[in-house]
């Protein structure tokens, strides 16, 4: 024991541990300052654990060309660990992106913004999108087939801004179109580059928060004045405040291990995404999406009027940006208790209940034709043999199902055939299959007369009124 304590002396009179960071752990804060203030630091622990499985994947990962996808299915089928390191990433990615939007909703919430802590909100703003933007940019690093159309759809959006929209483009992809060079450019923002600024921002909204102190619990009858608000604060806190560690902290350290074990238990169970098939440009029939909390931008995208859709493409971000990131200059001072701004808790529960309905709606996507629709089976097509059950299987060869749905089968884009032969004749039906319609193809150079004939003899048995009835 004597001999460890001469080392750790001879440490700590060489780092200055004990002159530099024992004061960090044991400065001052609230009392207050409980569960509620448990997700910053949470945050924190989910980069930490991108950190590390990061260095890990980099290790065995290949960014370059087709290796890419070969060392990504090595890792997740053949590395020891690589499935549960992969789908650490992946969850603590998931975890990353949750906790930020938490804490930033919380902050707000409790109007920390509010001076003297103007510059500790900016810089979560841009942590924020640093945060988003880092989390896209991992998606490409798959190279599968989504990954790569998803980049090639955010290069589209790019390309429309105004004089910069090309060199924007051609920056995204490193050239002229997706390749090898769009990966490598990708890998480096997501190892290198936004991990750094992270950091920096890390650092930066750290120094700011022991210059300031953590924020008390709101109080309806502390209103901010910027005059009195930092003499009023060190008093209380005088009389108050406890230790960081270990009378706060306990609490940091409990809500984050949880975190961590719902990542490893998310990878254990769950398992890494799957990978879709190679990147193929000439596939038609891939149907990009994002990772889950991307799902609400990419419903309101998908179901923009094209008259609308470069402004909102353009500016949303950038004023959704702007707006957050002024939000002290608006107010920043006067009551911070949600009881004296009702207004923001308003904001707060729109906010969220717009982010759910948008992101279910994006996870259903019913403006997207599904090419992975079953074929109907014969209790639904109501026959085995004869021209029906010919026109039933048709409906799904010629793609019918990837946007109709029929008796609980099919997609979602079109009109709803379930009875469309109690609603249309047959001569109403065939004029529309022949000359097709609003998104709607002709098939009138790809159906035999005999295939046409089925297909109508099928959909006119599509008759809700004559089919049984059950009671409730």
């Amino acid at each position: 024991m004597n001999r460890i304590k001469k080392i750790w002396n001879w440490i700590d009179d060489r780092s200055g541990y004990s002159d530099y960071a024992l004061p960090l752990l044991k400065h001052i804060v609230p009392r207050d300052a409980r569960w509620w203030y448990v997700f910053g630091s949470a945050t924190l622990t989910a980069f930490m654990v991108q950190v590390l499985t990061g260095i890990c994947l980099a290790m065995v990962y290949v960014p370059g060309g087709d290796e890419a996808y070969q060392s990504l299915k090595y890792i997740t089928e053949d590395a020891f660990m690589g499935s549960i390191v992969r789908g650490m990433h992946y969850y603590g990615a998931s975890a990353m992106v949750m906790l930020t939007v938490m804490h930033m909703l919380q902050v707000y919430l409790h109007a920390t913004y509010k001076y003297p802590r103007e510059m500790n909100w900016m810089s979560g703003v841009v942590l924020m999108f640093v945060v988003f933007g880092m989390a896209f940019s991992g998606q490409l690093l798959r190279w599968d087939d989504n990954g790569v159309w998803s980049v090639m759809v955010a290069a589209e959006m790019a390309a429309r801004a105004p004089f910069i929209g090309p060199w924007l483009s051609d920056f995204i992809f490193g050239g002229q179109t997706v390749g090898g060079s769009t990966l490598t450019r990708f890998f480096v923002f997501h190892v290198f580059v936004m991990p750094g600024i992270i950091f920096a921002g890390i650092g930066l909204h750290l120094m700011l928060l022991l210059r300031h102190g953590v924020s008390e619990m709101p109080n309806a009858d502390q209103p901010v004045d910027p005059a009195t608000y930092k003499k009023e604060y060190e008093s209380r806190l005088e009389k108050t405040g406890v230790p960081f560690w270990p009378d706060a902290m306990w609490r940091d350290v409990v809500f984050s291990t949880f975190v961590v074990l719902g990542i490893v238990a998310c990878a254990a169970i769950f398992g890494p995404p799957s990978l879709s098939s190679p990147p193929n440009p000439s596939n038609i029939h891939s149907n990009p999406m994002p990772d889950w909390y991307f799902w609400w931008y990419f419903t309101i995208l998908s179901t923009l009027p094209s008259s609308m859709e470069t402004w909102i493409i353009l500016g949303s971000p950038v004023l959704g940006f702007l707006i957050l990131f002024l939000v002290p200059f608006l107010s920043n001072k006067g009551h911070r208790a949600p009881s004296q701004r009702p207004w923001s808790v308003g904001i707060i529960v729109f906010g969220l209940t717009s982010l759910v309905v948008l992101t279910i709606y994006g996870y259903y996507k019913p403006w997207s034709p599904d090419f992975g629709v079953k074929p109907l089976p014969e209790s639904v097509i109501g026959a085995s043999s004869g021209p029906v059950f010919e026109g039933g299987q048709l409906v799904h060869q010629k793609g019918c199902l990837y946007c109709h749905h029929i008796d609980g089968y099919g997609g979602h884009r079109g009109p709803v055939l379930s009875d469309i032969g109690q609603k249309l004749t047959r001569q109403d039906i065939t004029i529309r299959i022949m000359n097709g319609g609003y998104n709607m193809p002709s098939f009138a150079g790809s159906l035999t007369s005999e295939e046409l004939s089925n297909i109508v003899d099928f959909l006119l048995t599509r008759d809700e009124s004559q089919k049984p009835q059950t009671s409730k």
